[in-house]
This record gives C-alpha cells, sequence and structure tokens, in this order.
C-alpha cells in the first residue's frame, strides 16, 4: 500500500469521500475490510491528519492506523467514526470543533468530546461537529454564534 502520498492504491475500493474547504478525505477498503483513511489539499490547521500542517498535494494516511467506517469534513477540520463508534476528529479546533476540550489545533486525529463508544454517525459544520449517539441522542461541540448547538444559546 502506498503510504507516502500518490493515488489511493489500486487494489482498494473508495467507499466514502468526503470535501472540506481546502481538503479532501476517503476511507479504501479491499475486499470490504476497511484500509486506510486517505486526505490530501490544504493542510494549514493540519485537517489533513497526517501529522504536519503543510499542503498535500496527493493522498497521505491519516495517522494513528485507525480504521475508520464514516467520515465528515468541516471548513477546516475533519472527523471519523470507527466501527466500535469511537469518533476522532483533527485539524482547526478555534471553536473547539475537535470536541477535545480545548481550543488548540491538531494534525492528528484525537477523540472528540470523550465519544469513545456509542456513536452512530459523526457530521461537521463550519466550525462545530455534532454526533448521532446509540442512544438517538444529538451531541454537538463547538462553534455556537447562530445557536448551530442546539441548545438554546448562541454562545
Amino acid at each position: 500500500m502506498n503510504t507516502s502520498g500518490g493515488a489511493l492504491p489500486t487494489a482498494y475500493d473508495t467507499t466514502s469521500l468526503v470535501a472540506g474547504n481546502l481538503h479532501a478525505c476517503a476511507i479504501a477498503t479491499v475486499s470490504g475490510t476497511v484500509g486506510a483513511t486517505y486526505c490530501w489539499g490544504g493542510n494549514g490547521y493540519g485537517q489533513v491528519g497526517n501529522g504536519v500542517t503543510t499542503n498535500q498535494n496527493l493522498p497521505v494516511v491519516v495517522s494513528g492506523g485507525l480504521a475508520l467506517v464514516q467520515l465528515t469534513a468541516g471548513a477546516f477540520h475533519t472527523c471519523g467514526l470507527t466501527a466500535t463508534g469511537t469518533a476522532y476528529c483533527w485539524g482547526r479546533n478555534t471553536s473547539g470543533q475537535l470536541g477535545d476540550g480545548t481550543t488548540t489545533n491538531s494534525n492528528v486525529p484525537v477523540v472528540a468530546a470523550g465519544l469513545t463508544s456509542g456513536v452512530k454517525q459523526v457530521a461537521a459544520g463550519y466550525d462545530y461537529t455534532c454526533a448521532v449517539l446509540d442512544t438517538g441522542a444529538v451531541k454537538c461541540w463547538g462553534g455556537n454564534q447562530e445557536g448551530q448547538l442546539g441548545d438554546g444559546t448562541t454562545t
């Protein structure tokens, strides 16, 4: 498997593709088995997730060896979900959209909002992220200027 950049490996099928403001990511699988997650494009905030903040003109593997089954991309951050329901995010974090309790950008995946299991879906907006839990509840974090967190506030 090519992990240094280039086209997605030809032995893999791309099963998920998302695009953010200046970057894109894809999940590659082979024979139904999840492979690596690849990202490319603008990377000034680490939204490609490969441990650096330089732009990546070719697909590169997201750090951490995570087997993600779902992806979502905000403007400058990316999130993914494992088959066991753990949510990870990486990239810009100026509004807390990565959900790690900080506002520090991360160029590698971090666990989002303490969600180590029980997540069915993640969705990213411009500077916020939401998750649907196994219980049916929705949990959102990050920017809330227009009430996008759904908690009745704009703070």
